[in-house]
């Protein structure tokens, strides 16, 4: 299971009650749906309708906004039918929610209607409803949780792309997946939609060449794909990739952070004989990041590498407005890295 799945809440939301994976989603009288990553939220309430579906066909789902709540509607909805049929009540926006629907939801917890599941999606972005939420999170309505933070690092991507295959029984190449997550890594929609089209479209394995014919355009204006080809000492691709991701409006202080970012694992693999999963643990890295680190070192030393971190500070400081010419400076970065020499010896 992917580390941003199964992600422990942390000491500000701290649960008594289940805390369940985003990927695996089961009901309860009431799930909290917490935190503010759409994507994973949205897999999340469409696991649990899933989940009531395949038990009983018959589920009757309403949508409810907290924030433009009328009076009675939580309990109108959720009350058996004639007929008896399970209901799924999903309450969007809690996190801006009224103050009618706050008192009805706090009420509601004490008496659970049977029979109804009602979902509650808060995106963290207010304490609005948090005595609702301390509430549920006290075991009142007997609910559960899924934790949705926010994915941001790379090795965040990483982890939320392996798990896409993973859940699907889909095998990918290490190389393809790193080549996909760089291609998408402004966008986790863009990324998980990726990776669902590769599931659905690709009969066999996930190759490098797979993901190169479907996304080569956006990988290759990829800022780590023009950190690698200057790293590796590619100059002339080196070149080409920076300008195409230019051309793409890539912005020039994240192509330099993608630089950077890649110099410093470099540099604190570097000279290391601990295994990759002893090495991983110690840096807070994932494995294959230091196995690529090491795989980067080859033709490196240790003056050439400090001399490209040099180049990557100043560089960082002239695209951040301390030069006219970002473009200049960003050619230069990758001249001395890829050549490893100093900019015009």
């Amino acid at each position: 299971m992917p580390a941003s799945a199964r992600r422990p809440a942390t000491a500000k939301t701290r649960s008594a009650i289940p805390q369940l994976s985003w990927r695996s989603p089961q009901p309860a009288p009431i799930v909290l749906v917490s935190g503010p990553e759409e994507v994973c939220a949205e897999r999340a309430i469409a696991g649990v309708r899933e989940y009531l579906r395949a038990e009983d066909p018959s589920l009757e789902v309403t949508d409810l906004r907290a924030d433009d709540y009328a009076q009675g509607s939580l309990l109108g909805v959720t009350s058996p039918s004639l007929f008896g049929e399970p209901r799924l009540v999903r309450v969007s926006g809690v996190e801006k929610c009224s103050d009618a629907f706050l008192a009805e939801a706090v009420s509601y917890l004490a008496f659970p209607q049977e029979g109804a599941t009602v979902i509650l999606r808060h995106t963290g972005a207010s304490v609005r409803g948090k005595k609702l939420l301390d509430a549920i999170r006290a075991g009142e309505g007997g609910g559960v949780e899924v934790a949705c933070p926010a994915i941001k690092r790379d090795s965040d991507r990483f982890d939320f792309a392996a798990g896409e295959f993973q859940a699907a029984k889909k095998r990918i190449a290490p190389v393809a997946l790193r080549t996909l997550v760089s291609a998408f890594a402004d966008d986790l929609t863009e990324l998980a939609a990726a990776c669902q089209q590769l599931i659905s479209d690709v009969p066999g394995d996930i190759t490098e060449q797979v993901v190169q014919r479907y996304y080569g355009g956006r990988v290759e204006t990829s800022a780590f794909v023009v950190a690698d080809t200057a790293i590796a000492g590619r100059y002339g691709d080196a070149l080409i990739a920076l300008r195409h991701a230019l051309a793409s409006g890539a912005d020039p202080v994240p192509l330099v952070a993608a630089v950077a970012s890649k110099l410093r694992t470099m540099a604190r693999v570097a000279g290391t004989r601990e295994s990759s999963v002893a090495l991983a643990a110690r840096l807070g890295l994932k494995d294959w990041q230091v196995d690529r680190a090491r795989r980067d070192l080859s033709g490196w030393t240790e003056a050439t590498l400090g001399m490209a971190i040099q180049a990557a500070a100043r560089a960082d400081a002239e695209v951040k407005g301390g030069s006219r010419d970002s473009v200049f400076a960003l050619e230069r970065l990758v001249t001395v890295i890829a050549t490893r020499a100093p900019y015009g010896s």
